[in-house]
């Protein structure tokens, strides 16, 4: 008999198990289950939603048989089940749902199809199925040498070691953000990642993005919603294999929904980063019990996060969130930043055209000619710069005075004004270089103007 942890990609859901029952009269029925989870060596839980057939199956006949493909080698296993009891509530039942409700809330179908029950079964067996696959061609290359996991471990444990290293010795929030996910590509391979901080609206923002080009930093996610809003209320790592089958699936239910004049009135959310990603994996950054933000990484790749990469990275996580948390609670004033940290600034001649910031009071928006650029309290932020340099030419700020100035309308606690200004400068980078906002030491930075400006305010869009 397989041990059912002997195959555990069978179990992430890239290719959707079938699953066979069976009436008192004799009569089966075969359908696809989203979720196969396993509770244990002896237990799974299947996701049951909306599959009556196959609930009236299986209290009359607790037997049932579910087929699994590994989305690896695509070799095929066989579980034969006994029906054990449902829950509806519980630490299991959570996590399936909540699973469930990631891929609903991208496709807006959150509360149309909700998981009604997670219903366990003891698994009698488990065997491979034999010739379901063609034997090997002897004409092809043999296959290459798999790294063991001992060898695997040790490369980890280095990019552990070196990632770390990297976050004590970066000078400032940005240059951890930044830092931190160009060696999850360095080192491990992780292409594509983001880190979003919570601002005062219930919503992440993207504060640092790597593989996105220079459109990624400034999404917004509402916390509770998708893969990245689910991690910051549940506070747990979550991942989810074979993304685009599961939208597939989705958005099929939700046109048949549509043509029956029942198609959900929530609007599609589109996935943040990636329009083609497989897999995704979102990580809570926590300092006790306080969310500081969250790590999100994506791929092309289906099977790119398995368990231990969840694991693994959740540690990676907690020294990033102290790391973030060291770097906002920093003293406002303070020695030179390094010349990583500095930059180059502002370069060249001046630029010989006006750029029109217009700010809409009751939006609390900025547009630069025409142009969104920023909202909220970055916003005030700026227009305060702007008006200050407009009326007196000034052009160094700090910190403090920031934090001093009630009209911004920081939180008195954890105003995570640095992160604040990260993402003013990134946006003025992407949309208005001529206009830059440089740290000159720390808790001190410089606005840089080569251009005319024009300031204009009206009450809203």
């Amino acid at each position: 008999m397989i041990s059912l942890r002997d195959i555990p990609e069978c179990f992430e859901g890239v290719i959707p198990a079938m699953m066979t029952t069976c009436s008192l009269e004799g009569e089966p029925n075969i359908t696809e289950i989203s979720q196969v989870h396993l509770v244990d060596d002896r237990h799974v839980a299947l996701s049951h939603q909306f599959f009556n057939k196959t609930q009236r199956n299986v209290r009359e006949n607790p037997s049932a048989s579910v087929l699994m493909l590994s989305p690896q080698t695509y070799e095929q296993y066989r579980l034969q089940l006994r029906f054990d009891h449902p829950e509806s509530e519980g630490p299991l039942f959570d996590e399936m749902a909540a699973r469930l409700q990631v891929i609903a809330s991208h496709t807006g179908m959150c509360g149309v199809f909700r998981l009604l029950s997670a219903d366990v079964y003891e698994v009698l067996s488990t065997e491979q199925i034999q010739g379901f696959l063609l034997p090997p061609d002897p004409r092809l290359d043999p296959p290459q040498r798999v790294p063991g996991r001992l060898e695997a471990m040790g490369r980890e444990l280095r990019s552990l070691q070196a990632i770390s290293s990297r976050v004590n010795r970066a000078g400032c929030l940005e240059v951890l953000l930044e830092s931190v996910l160009q060696a999850l590509d360095e080192e491990l391979g992780f292409r594509h990642s983001m880190v979003l901080l919570p601002d005062e609206r219930g919503r992440l923002v993207t504060t640092a993005s790597h593989g996105y080009g220079s459109g990624g930093v400034g999404a917004e996610v509402p916390i509770g919603e998708g893969l990245i809003g689910t991690v910051a209320t549940r506070r747990r790592p979550m991942r989810v294999a074979g993304v685009g089958a599961e939208l597939r699936y989705w958005r099929t239910i939700r046109a048949e929904l549509q043509h029956a004049g029942k198609a959900p009135a929530a609007p599609e959310i589109p996935l943040p980063g990636l329009p083609d990603a497989q897999a995704q994996l979102g990580l809570p950054l926590l300092v006790g019990d306080r969310l500081v933000g969250v790590l999100a990484l994506e791929s092309r790749t289906a099977m790119a996060f398995d368990a231990w990469t969840e694991t693994f990275l959740d540690i990676l996580a907690n020294q990033i969130a102290l790391g973030i948390d060291r770097a906002a609670s920093a003293d406002d004033e303070g020695e030179q930043l390094p010349p990583d940290v500095v930059g180059q600034g502002a370069t060249g001649a001046p630029v010989p055209r006006t750029r029109v910031f217009q700010l809409f009071r009751n939006d609390d928006c900025i547009f630069v000619d025409g142009e969104y650029l920023i909202r909220n309290i970055p916003a005030k932020i700026l227009w305060k710069l702007l008006r200050a340099n407009s009326a007196n030419g000034r052009t160094e700020f700090s910190n403090r005075e920031l934090r001093l100035d009630d009209s911004l309308g920081l939180p008195e606690v954890r105003d995570n004004l640095e992160s604040r200004l990260i993402l003013l400068r990134k946006r003025l980078e992407e949309k208005c270089p001529e206009v830059q906002i440089r740290p000159v030491r720390r808790g001190r930075f410089e606005l840089q103007i080569r251009c005319g400006v024009r300031l204009r305010e009206s009450d809203s869009a």
